[in-house]
């Protein structure tokens, strides 16, 4: 028989249990990681320049799934896809000049076409050094949207990379909001360096909600403690990922691509890297 003070006793502990249940619930709901991401091949330029299938071979050990380069490495770029079909890398987007004249891009595109690429992207979408004025956000914006639709006809999506000056501010607004409001969202998408729109005073989370949808991949660069800002390799830096991401993740943001300029021992900061975001919750 069950006493009056045995039932209160359960009473209070099923109280617990669902005053706790939910947070319970909503932080093992709200654990997640990435499922892939990549590299920039500038990260590991000399590494790959003396022996590109070891370094490639290496990245897939640190858990490197995809790679951003402009064209092949090897003989043919069937023999380059083969082997990094062979050990676990795909070739998803590499860079293209800006260029004014259209009848340049598909010369410039072919090395990319060559690695069946989805994404081309401009990393200066810019005629001048900056700061830049309404006028040459206009230029930039038209020749973006006259690139995107030639990519599109090749099977390509145009990307656009920013750097810290685009969020200099002009008395029209910020640079960086001109091109994203400017550009048609069917033919220019944003390759977003997390590092950059730091740099240049802007918070990355905002941008990233601003513009839902807009962003196609983000270039993954930390930012070293101190006044210089200076380069840091994913992890060793001050810049908190995990809502980046956890936003990123929700808007279908699929490409994660690790940088670090000025790297001194890029393979080291891939080994690094790979394991700090292999192990980040958010």
């Amino acid at each position: 028989m069950e006493t009056r003070r045995n039932f209160l006793h359960k009473a209070a502990i099923s109280a617990a249990a669902l005053v706790t249940m939910p947070s319970l619930l909503r932080a093992s709901a709200g654990k997640s990681s990435l499922k892939k991401f990549g590299f920039i091949s500038g990260i590991v330029g000399k590494e790959l320049k003396a022996d590109w299938q070891g370094t490639l071979r290496k990245a897939a050990e640190y858990g490197f799934s995809e790679i951003e380069i402009g064209r092949h490495l090897g003989n043919t770029p069937s023999e380059f896809l083969s082997f990094c079909n062979s050990v676990g890398i795909q070739p998803v987007a590499g860079g293209v000049a800006f260029t004014e004249n259209q009848n340049d891009l598909p010369a410039l595109l072919q090395p990319l076409l060559d690695l069946k690429l989805t994404y081309a992207v401009v990393y200066w979408p810019w005629l001048t050094g900056g700061p830049f004025s309404p006028e040459d956000c206009r230029k930039s914006a038209e020749i973006l949207n006259k690139m995107g639709e030639t990519c599109k006809k090749y099977g390509l999506h145009l990307c656009w990379h920013n750097h810290n000056k685009e969020f200099i501010s002009m008395e029209e607004g910020l640079p960086f909001d001109y091109l994203m409001q400017h550009t048609d969202p069917q033919l220019v998408s944003c390759e977003m360096d997390i590092y950059w729109v730091r740099k240049g005073g802007a918070d990355p989370l905002t941008m990233m909600k601003r513009y839902a949808g807009r962003i196609k991949i983000l270039h993954v660069k930390d930012m070293a403690p101190g006044d210089e800002m200076d380069f840091a390799c994913p992890g060793d830096g001050i810049i908190d990922f995990a809502p980046l991401f956890r936003e990123a993740v929700n808007q279908g943001i699929e490409h994660y691509f690790v940088e670090r300029d000025n790297v001194q021992d890029g393979l080291e900061c891939l080994r690094t890297s790979g394991a700090f975001l292999r192990n980040l919750s958010f």
